[in-house]
């Protein structure tokens, strides 16, 4: 017998995802016995036609690069959230057949930071300038007070987080990537770049830092990461985020909330330790 409700994430390339494990995890703590969550490699060419297959049984998407933009002129409406960085993570599937998308990433961030005892800084740095850095600044334009710092690696991309900043009402300074161990400076550093961007600071890493936001998951601990918890500084992972922002999809999707975090972070951690 099919199931009645369906949802699954989206992407290319997406075999990586863990989003599988964390909202199935949260299907088995909720009892949804009758609700899958599956896994699809698609790209923004298939897309739209991935789209129109959808029937009443979905009831929403995640969505992960290249595809958090890309989907926007294929919904109905999406939230402020959403808008404020023009990225969508979360589509939900409404009875009457409309696509509305949320953006989960900026207050999972801030759910992370919270969790760890981050309410309020006086001043941030990120590390990077892509996607997720973007997000990190509309997360910062919370709780930040002050000054964020972004270090990257062109004047291109200085001139997109500080157009960035002025859309999110956050002052941003841009500086060279080649001064990046500056940033440790801040009481919070956001390093939103690839696997293996920032070994080479690790070593930089003060005697007492504040708390670093490393939003990758794997391989991990990153060796920054590794050196901060290492002087004693609070850390903030990638897995974190990741489960932070899927809570919040799944009781959008589900209807049901709270959904259940320390399950979906046990099934998270399980899952990245058998790989």
């Amino acid at each position: 017998m099919s199931a009645t409700r369906r949802a699954a994430v989206l992407g290319s390339p997406i075999a990586h995802s863990l989003s599988p494990v964390l909202h199935r995890a949260a299907y088995r703590e909720l009892g949804l016995g009758d609700w899958t969550y599956g896994r699809h490699e698609v790209d923004e060419a298939a897309l739209p036609a991935f789209m129109e297959r959808l029937d009443a049984t979905w009831a929403g998407l995640s969505l992960t690069m290249p595809l958090k933009r890309a989907v926007i002129p294929l919904l109905d409406e999406i939230t402020p959230t959403a808008a404020s960085v023009e990225a969508v993570n979360t589509v939900v599937l409404t009875g009457d057949g409309r696509r509305l998308g949320d953006n989960t990433d900026i207050p999972g961030m801030l759910a992370a930071l919270h969790e760890r005892g981050v309410q309020q800084v006086e001043r941030a740095s990120v590390l990077g300038a892509g996607a997720t850095a973007s997000s990190a600044l509309a997360a910062l334009a919370r709780i930040c007070t002050g000054e964020v710092t972004a270090y990257v690696r062109s004047d291109a991309r200085a001139a997109e987080m500080r157009g960035w900043g002025e859309r999110l009402g956050v002052p941003v300074r841009t500086a060279p990537w080649e001064d990046a161990a500056a940033a440790f400076e801040a009481p919070l550093t956001v390093a939103t770049t690839p696997a293996g961007t920032t070994d080479a600071l690790a070593a930089a890493v003060p005697a007492r830092p504040g708390t670093l936001f490393d939003v990758l998951y794997e391989p991990w601990p990153t060796a920054l990461a590794a050196a901060w918890a290492d002087r004693g500084g609070a850390v903030v992972g990638g897995l974190d985020l990741l489960v932070h922002q899927a809570v919040l999809q799944v009781e959008q999707m589900t209807g049901r909330s709270p959904a259940p975090l320390a399950a979906m972070r046990r099934a998270g951690e399980a899952a990245l330790l058998a790989r």
